[in-house]
């Protein structure tokens, strides 16, 4: 007969497996850690990648608050003042925006190949995990982060995606129904977009998220660390390489790279630039919807399945698809690598073409049906 000294020996196991603090000393975790070396070990630097430009956001993000100002009436104003006014403030804004974009392609893709390394099996339950957390706090970045500078596209798009969180309603029994409603309505912070909901998302965006993500980033990089690099390939690794100096210089190196391919960017590029200007006026609440109304890139893959298909349908895929995600440790136990690789590189190819092709595919989808 079981005892409650075998469950808490078990659950002390259990916790032990998975965060060895026995390691936590400078041998274990730099000089005596070794990275594996084959065909899929540039997978090791998209980690590093990710939170290099979290570190940019951080940095760019603050001195943008220095000149930013959270008010309906002032907002836009102040984004064109840090645009055209201040020293080098077009530079950091493109940069702020830039490495926004380029974090979220970098958390997509090191999910993807930690996926395919199967880098999430045992005892790696709890960096995947987390892993996902982040993931999901940094599209609630990109989301929040949009409204901000108050013009047409950003004000019009976050309508639209609080919209959507109603429509989840329709598909819920009773009193549920108009859960979604309030959740909407808190979110906003009064009947329509406005003041509320700025001075909400600025908060969230500013102050939430961030110590969220950085209590998630420190408890996934420890487990990164105690747990060492997964070997990433089926059979035994022929080759390792040492984690301090030799990985830790090229990780930095690509930094550096990462650094200088940024800032030239941002130097030449505005990523407004890919906008018809019109959408970056100051929001008119009197105005017309302009055209051209649409989220930013990395929503894609479910903003067009959300104008092709029934919403019930990209509801209850979206959910199943969050399920998976965060049960795949114990979903995909035994899965054999090359499985895995085949589902993330179909994972990879449905992202590709609904960002790249998603709109072609629409209007073809649309003049079918019309």
């Amino acid at each position: 007969m079981k005892t409650n000294n075998d469950f808490v020996e078990k659950v002390r196991t259990a916790i032990d497996e998975r965060l060895p603090l026995e390691k936590m000393n400078l041998g274990a975790l730099m000089t005596h850690k070794d990275v594996p070396q084959h065909r899929m070990s540039w997978a090791y630097y998209l980690g590093g990648f990710t939170l290099f430009f979290f570190i940019v956001q951080v940095i760019t993000g603050l001195m943008l608050l220095f000149y930013y100002k959270p008010t309906t009436s002032e907002a836009h104003a102040s984004v064109e003042y840090i645009t055209h006014q201040v020293t080098a403030g077009a530079l950091i804004r493109n940069m702020h925006t830039w490495a926004s974009s380029l974090m979220i392609f970098f958390v997509m893709i090191h999910l993807l190949t930690t996926f395919a390394m199967k880098a999430f099996e045992k005892p790696r339950e709890l960096t995947w995990v987390t892993g996902v957390a982040l993931l999901l706090i940094t599209f609630t970045f990109g989301f929040t982060g949009y409204l901000l500078p108050w013009n047409q596209i950003a004000v019009n798009a976050t309508k639209i995606g609080l919209q959507t969180i109603e429509q989840i309603g329709a598909y819920l029994p009773g009193d549920m129904a108009l859960w979604p409603k309030y959740l909407r309505e808190i979110i906003q912070g009064e009947s329509s977009v406005g003041q509320s909901t700025l001075s909400r998302f600025y908060a969230i965006h500013v102050v939430i998220l961030p110590m969220m993500i950085m209590g998630l980033v420190g408890v996934h990089l420890l487990t990164v660390q105690l747990q060492g690099m997964s070997k990433g390939v089926d059979g035994e690794v022929k080759k390792n390489e040492k984690f301090f100096p030799f990985f830790v210089l090229k990780d930095f190196s690509a930094w550096g790279i990462a650094f200088l391919a940024l800032f030239l960017f941002a130097l030449c590029l505005p990523f407004e630039s890919f906008f018809p200007y019109p959408l970056f006026e100051p929001y008119d609440a009197l105005g017309s919807t302009p055209e051209g109304i649409k989220p930013e890139w990395y929503f894609f893959f479910a903003y067009y399945p959300l104008e092709m298909l029934p919403f019930w349908v990209v509801l209850l895929g979206g959910n199943l698809a969050m399920v998976v995600l965060l049960f795949t440790p114990w979903i995909f136990k035994g899965t054999s690598r090359k499985t895995l690789g085949f589902i993330a590189a179909l994972g990879a190819i449905y992202l590709f073409v609904m960002t790249v092709f998603g709109e072609r595919i629409y209007h073809l989808v649309k003049g079918v049906a019309g």
